[in-house]
């Protein structure tokens, strides 16, 4: 009986849960191209300048993280056009790195916590975890949508009644 009830529950939510295993897979690796690049940057030439060097890791693993959900992630998804849909993302991605870089600067310049493992923790593990579930849930509400069903002309009288 529980594994039949286990067996309807994932039926139920299948899709969303290989969406997920999907996206996260897409932000380990760009997670990795994130606290790598940002780790270089700021250990050599912007030790003094962690938020630019978390501003430029962000943005090329957003970047990255835009065509490997866009080609795997939700490829099922409509496509609106490569401006428009980048655009979008950018925009949604930049909220998501000012989360990143208000936690990061929350730590470095209100906490005066300014060491490698303080700067990696408040940039990499709290700001980029909490832009994670915005992005999540603004790229498929707004960037990767559900095409729009095919409006027949009866639906359409009946929509006017």
């Amino acid at each position: 009986m529980a594994v039949a009830r286990l067996r309807h529950v994932y039926a139920t939510f299948e899709h969303l849960i290989h969406e997920i295993a999907k996206f996260g897979v897409v932000g380990a690796v760009n997670y990795v191209v994130d606290v790598g690049l940002f780790n270089v940057l700021v250990t050599n030439g912007l030790h003094s300048r962690p938020i630019t060097a978390k501003l430029i890791s962000s943005v090329v693993a957003a970047t990255s993280s835009y065509f490997m959900n866009r080609h795997w992630t939700w490829r099922d998804k409509a496509r609106h056009g490569l401006i428009r849909e980048y655009s979008r993302f950018i925009g949604l991605s930049a909220v998501a790195v000012l989360i990143t870089l208000g936690a990061l600067a929350f730590g470095e310049y209100v906490l005066h916590q300014d060491s490698l493992l303080a700067r990696n923790f408040w940039g990499n593990i709290v700001g980029v975890g909490l832009a994670m579930v915005f992005r999540f849930w603004s790229f498929k509400r707004w960037v990767f949508v559900e095409p729009e069903p095919e409006r027949t002309d009866d639906a359409m009288k009946s929509a006017l009644v």
